[in-house]
């Protein structure tokens, strides 16, 4: 075999096992995060046209879902979800919450780990007791419920814990959510904690490309692979360490409110 020909063989090879790739990729990932992953971006042009036609248009699709405007944490609203943006319905591991509509990724990670941890610690919870994504119409911008629209906030029954209520936890209860927010390093803030208390609202309170949620996340996903950690581990929230921590971000989170 020839030098030439021994280097068309490898990049048919290649070009081959790049489709194949970005077609694994496609099957499994929303197109919206798809688009933005290794795979896309590599074999762009090794695809074959219905391949890339399909992507464009999920790529079109996934534009009619912005809005063009950040919540009050600074993410991005989305104007619907489950329709190629980056806000689709996950489900919680763990609890009868079927699904809650939520920034998928990292934000997600984040979010589903409080919901959990709530459901083993705070109170169980039932099929729709949890709220994620509302749309920017039916937000009140000027509130911290906004941050719902962009996907990084959810409600956990809200008609149990009204707007602007205050004392609708036992003081047990509130050790819990005390030592969720400090497990997540504050990257996540209680809306009881807000000059317009929400009891009900817990939201990611950190920017786009934050390194600290990154952090957060590298913890918590890493956790899923060590038994006897995450959530439903058995927690000491009354331990000095964890008090510590935890009375510590109160002190921060309620200065900034």
């Amino acid at each position: 075999m020839t030098s030439s020909r021994r280097t068309l063989s490898r990049r048919t090879f290649l070009a081959r096992t790049a489709v194949i790739a970005g077609a694994t990729a496609a099957a499994t990932l929303p197109f919206s995060e798809y688009l933005a992953s290794p795979a896309h971006a590599a074999n762009r042009y090794a695809q074959p046209k219905h391949l890339r036609d399909a992507a464009r248009r999920a790529l079109a699709r996934g534009k009619r879902t912005q809005s063009g405007k950040p919540s009050p944490n600074g993410w991005e609203m989305e104007l619907t979800t489950d329709k190629g943006g980056f806000v689709w319905t996950r489900p919680v591991p763990g609890t009868p919450v079927k699904g809650v509509a939520v920034r998928i990724g990292d934000v997600e990670t984040v979010l589903v780990h409080v919901i959990r941890r709530f459901h083993y610690e705070v109170d169980e919870l039932r099929g729709g007791d949890v709220v994620g994504w509302r749309s920017p119409s039916t937000v009140r911008g000027r509130l911290s419920e906004a941050n719902q629209a962009s996907g990084t906030a959810v409600q956990i029954r809200p008609e149990h814990y009204p707007s602007g209520a205050r004392g609708g936890f036992f003081t047990p209860q509130q050790l819990v959510i005390r030592d969720i927010l400090a497990e997540l390093e504050g990257v996540v803030r209680w809306g009881g904690d807000d000059k317009t208390p929400d009891e009900s609202l817990f939201y990611v309170a950190v920017k786009p490309g934050s390194p600290l949620l990154a952090k957060v996340v590298a913890k918590l996903r890493g956790w899923e692979k060590q038994p006897g950690k995450g959530a439903g581990a058995p927690v000491d929230v009354l331990s000095g360490k964890r008090r510590d921590a935890a009375k510590a971000l109160a002190r921060e989170q309620k200065t900034a409110a």
